[in-house]
């Protein structure tokens, strides 16, 4: 009998410590995901189920407004990866956030601008003192338009700055309270219907002030994780891949366009647009030290420096790091590449 009892005392034990195994198992196989707005060939991706079936993880998707939202939930916990933009990163890493870049999304192009009211009399950067311009806070746009202002030889006291999400920026355009606004996609379509385009991104990138967007994770993660951030950049790469290479699948009457319209608003139509306007990257173009190889000479740390000082000199962040290299990863995409 006590064989027995002890048979079963054992038995149970061993039970509960595979139970142990299983939810601890579990847990590591769950994943929160920040993605934004924009429109991107990988979003579909979001849509089909994709990246969960690559990558064999139960991925909780959660959009937000803007990657200084991303940021907030990525330091408070909540969320391990996000798809940011390089101002709010920057800013980000500036104050001690320790995330990396493991694939860089889009670089300025067209898919960011400033988008001024018709009727607002701006019709050349000129024009621009004395007008109510508007963008979302330490995002992309923001730092471009500052950086745009800048160039002018004006400050946000010529210039009046506002600082507020995008669907507030499309209300006070569309109400004439302000006369522009720095935005990305849907916000950009709906200001181009009674606006014009000013300058774009990759205007305000080819007079010094560069951007980017990309996926990070926490440095937790990305140690933890390595065949995750593999399996998710293959799905990243598999679309951008399928854009480039196979237009007729990204029309306005495409499968892929209607599961962007679905997943971010807006029309099938408006998604294939928006998808014109992107500037993309290969992966060996993103291993190289043009962008997420190299360490200290990589383009996102040194773009993230460039970025951290001229905010700092705008006063939005107190400390410009030595080196931004320890928040830039090449491992992902050149594991890919093999």
């Amino acid at each position: 009998m006590a064989f027995v009892k002890k048979l079963l005392i054992t038995a149970a034990v061993g039970a509960l410590a595979l139970a142990a195994a299983s939810i601890g198992y579990a847990a590591d196989k769950k994943v929160v995901v920040g993605y934004q707005t924009d429109a991107l060939p990988s979003s579909v991706g979001i849509a089909n189920g994709d990246y969960a079936k690559a990558t064999g993880y139960d991925i909780d998707f959660r959009r937000f407004n803007s990657g200084a939202d991303i940021f907030a939930a990525i330091a408070s916990g909540d969320v391990q990866i996000g798809y940011v933009g390089s101002s709010p990163y920057a800013a980000a890493t500036s104050r001690g956030l320790d995330v990396k870049a493991f694939y860089v999304a889009s670089i300025s192009g067209t898919d960011e601008a400033l988008v001024v009211r018709n009727g607002s009399g701006i019709n050349t950067v000129a024009d621009l003192k004395g007008k109510k311009l508007a963008a979302a806070p330490v995002s992309t746009d923001h730092y471009q338009l500052l950086a745009l202002i800048k160039s002018q030889g004006l400050t946000e006291k010529d210039v009046q700055v506002f600082t507020i999400p995008q669907p507030e920026i499309v209300a006070a355009f569309n109400r004439g309270d302000i006369d522009g606004g720095f935005v990305w996609d849907p916000a950009l379509t709906e200001l181009k219907k009674t606006g014009k385009v000013l300058v774009t991104s990759k205007d305000v990138a080819d007079k010094g002030a560069p951007t980017f967007s990309a996926w990070v994770a926490t440095a937790a993660f990305a140690k933890d994780h390595p065949e995750f951030l593999k399996s998710f950049s293959g799905v990243i790469d598999k679309y951008s891949s399928s854009f480039a290479n196979n237009k007729a699948a990204w029309t306005a009457d495409s499968d892929n366009t209607k599961a962007l319209a679905k997943l971010l608003g807006g029309t099938s139509a408006d998604q294939a647009a928006a998808l014109q306007n992107l500037s993309l990257l290969s992966l060996n173009t993103q291993a190289s030290d043009a962008w997420l190889g190299g360490g200290e000479k990589s383009g996102v740390a040194r773009i993230l420096k460039e970025t951290s000082v001229f905010l700092k000199e705008q006063k939005k962040i107190s400390e410009v790091l030595p080196s931004y290299a320890a928040f830039v990863t090449p491992t992902a995409v050149v594991a890919l590449k093999k």
